[in-house]
């Protein structure tokens, strides 16, 4: 029996189904550009940049492979890879999920634009020690998430999908723990269409 996809065991058969709707539904304004200038400030032409739950890789694989950036993207969806892989094809693309990564590249940057919060909060915690580990000293981390701790059941194409977030103190103890300096924090920022939003970064 097929996972419930109002659960976390469910969000990739969700997206299988809704790659196409999901894709044509995208915003594609990049108004996530000043977060995405944080999170590469200072970064040298051909940093390795890793974008976990890239989905079809617009806009936001496609614009940090334009800006010069070693893009690896994740993603749980074969459907919404194959569309990134003709989009981005600079790009290296891993199918996988994410709490399981294991790669051997140290990367400069992490984002997790709208991905990890489909995940429990137990998994969240230890997720976030995994991207640790995977970060360069240095290295930064940028991920959005909810305004506090919840668990909220949203949709895609129609379909629950299940969200969880940590309490603002509880991820600047996930970061601490993991060996990450929180350096900003914005609630519900009007910017980002209301995304609540973490940067972090790795001691050198």
């Amino acid at each position: 029996m097929p996972a419930d996809p109002g659960t976390p065991g469910g969000i990739a058969g969700t997206y299988h189904r809704q790659a196409a709707a999901f894709d044509a539904s995208r915003d594609r304004s990049l108004y996530e550009c000043p977060w995405l200038a944080r999170l590469t400030e200072g970064l040298p032409p051909g940093a390795p940049v890793l974008d976990l739950g890239c989905g079809a890789g617009e806009p936001l694989t496609a614009y940090l492979a334009a800006q010069g950036f070693t893009v690896t993207g994740l993603d749980a969806s074969a459907p919404m890879l194959s569309l990134a892989r003709a989009r981005v094809p600079q790009a290296r693309f891993i199918e996988g999920d994410m709490r399981g990564l294991a790669l051997d590249t140290p990367f400069a940057a992490i984002l997790a634009w709208d991905s990890f919060f489909h995940l429990t909060p137990e998994d969240q915690r230890a997720l976030i020690a995994r991207l640790a580990a995977h970060l360069a000293p240095g290295g930064r981390l940028l991920f959005t998430c909810g305004p506090d701790a919840g668990e909220p059941i949203g949709t895609v194409g129609g379909e629950p999908v299940y969200h969880a977030s940590l309490s603002p103190a509880g991820y600047a103890a996930a970061l601490e723990g993991a060996g990450l300096l929180p350096r900003l924090f914005i609630a519900e920022d009007p910017a980002t269409q209301g995304r609540s939003l973490w940067l972090a970064e790795r001691r050198a």
